[in-house]
């Protein structure tokens, strides 16, 4: 059965791969990205029937925008795929003074899934683009009041939203299923080209497990859980995931963060 799939950052790399990946299976894609030529260019890759959303994921404001045109075009999304993530970056602070990473990388996908919560269904999917690369989380770090280099902030960012994805299953455990997925390390984006200085593996690898995520029965039941698609199989998240004082310390930060984006957004 064909289903809406929202897939964030996905105009190049993963998300684009994914993209012609699920639509090729007859589903229903939107695009995001921040640059429309980009979206379109992605678009006509993908053939007719694509729609395609603007929206820069570093500011509060653009990320309820994006949640509102879509709730505005659709009663119903089955997946959300939170792909998009920023690793190296010219200037890492945002005019708010946080992180970038931890800006695109967390409280974007955490307030766009709120946001888009009433129009995915008990049944559907939000599938979190996390990482093998996870550290322990500086709480002051996330507020801005730390500087962290850009694996630092890369890694704390992808621990930080594991935790979530695991928090959210918990406040929801009649669905919609949420998963976070490590696709693969090194795969061959821009991102690691940029960050890492190599070409990297097959870009279809982190696609396949990012479709099955989407769409198979495998992860149907499998709310809550870390799939780390470089051993292939669910998997224990980062300790820093299970030690519940901390968890529950970078819970309330992002709950407070996004709260104050939002009054200001």
């Amino acid at each position: 059965m064909s289903k809406t799939i929202l897939i964030t950052g996905s105009t190049d790399g993963i998300g684009l791969r994914t993209a012609k990946t699920l639509a090729d299976l007859g589903h229903t894609i939107l695009l995001h990205g921040r640059s429309l030529s980009k979206l379109d260019a992605a678009a006509a890759k993908l053939g007719g029937g694509i729609e395609t959303y603007a929206a820069d994921l570093s500011r509060m404001a653009e990320v309820e925008k994006l949640a509102a045109e879509v709730t505005a075009r659709h009663d119903r999304l089955d997946v959300l795929i939170n792909n998009a993530g920023v690793y190296k970056v010219p200037d890492a602070t945002t005019p708010e003074g946080l992180d970038l990473r931890f800006m695109v990388n967390t409280f974007a996908p955490y307030v766009l899934t709120d946001a888009l919560l009433p129009i995915i269904p008990a049944d559907g999917r939000i599938v979190n683009l996390s990482s093998a690369a996870q550290a322990p989380i500086d709480a002051k770090a996330m507020t801005g009041q730390t500087k962290l280099d850009d694996f630092d902030a890369y890694a704390q960012s992808k621990l930080a939203i594991t935790i979530w994805t695991r928090e959210f299953s918990r406040e929801h455990p009649n669905g919609p299923v949420a998963v976070a997925v490590n696709p693969g390390s090194l795969l061959a984006s821009k991102m690691v080209k940029e960050g890492f200085g190599v070409t990297g593996n097959d870009i279809q690898i982190g696609a396949d497990v990012l479709t099955a995520a989407a769409t198979s029965a495998e992860f149907a039941s499998a709310s809550g859980k870390y799939f780390d698609n470089d051993a292939a199989r669910f998997s224990e998240p980062h300790p820093g995931a299970l030690d519940l004082s901390h968890a529950a310390l970078v819970m309330e930060t992002l709950e407070q963060i996004s709260a104050d984006l939002r009054r200001q957004a």
